[in-house]
């Protein structure tokens, strides 16, 4: 039973840390860095594939049921058919993969890191395919396919990198306070 209430609150102070990263945003030009990522990939690695994707998928709920916790403060359903909301989905996939792969060995640094980088590339694909399909077959436009991979590959890409990095290192840090998986 402790246990469970332990993990419970663990799931609903990672989803509360979602929505903080998403206002948190450091202005570092051409790509400005937020930590919703980065907390994203933490719920996986610290929280394993259950609780880090229920962490997420709560934070997704509040956010489909209106609460502004989405990039620029928005909420809502109609968020579903904005461009932007594949990184949503990828994010739940990600949490869940992630902690799949973390939970195979968390003492290791390579092993997160692992579960890092494989996480971002979740979040990558899911967000530029997604945006693709809504920009054709909804919003009718046409997408310049250099512009669109200078601008939602190759210029977060160092940041997010660099954001895989650390998010290995810290949660290596915290792989032995937090025991869940």
């Amino acid at each position: 039973m402790k246990r469970n209430l332990y993990a419970l609150i663990l799931t609903a102070l990672f989803t509360a840390l979602i929505i903080i990263g998403t206002y948190i945003k450091i202005p570092v030009p051409p790509v400005p860095i937020t930590l919703q990522t980065a907390v994203i990939l933490l719920c996986g690695i610290l929280l394993g594939k259950k609780y880090g994707t229920l962490s997420v998928i709560l934070y997704t709920l509040l956010g489909l049921f209106g609460l502004p916790v989405f990039a620029g403060g928005s909420g809502g359903f109609g968020y579903v058919i904005t461009p932007t909301f594949g990184y949503i989905i990828g994010f739940v996939v990600a949490a869940f993969v992630s902690g799949l792969i973390a939970e195979k060995n968390k003492k290791s640094y390579k092993t997160l890191l692992l579960s890092a980088f494989v996480g971002m590339a979740i979040i990558y694909a899911c967000g530029m395919v997604y945006y693709c399909l809504i920009q054709s077959l909804w919003l009718h436009s046409a997408i310049n396919v250099q512009k669109f991979i200078l601008s939602f590959f190759l210029l977060p890409l160092p940041k997010d990198i660099i954001t895989c990095f650390v998010v290995a290192f810290i949660g290596k840090r915290l792989s032995t306070s937090i025991k869940l998986a």
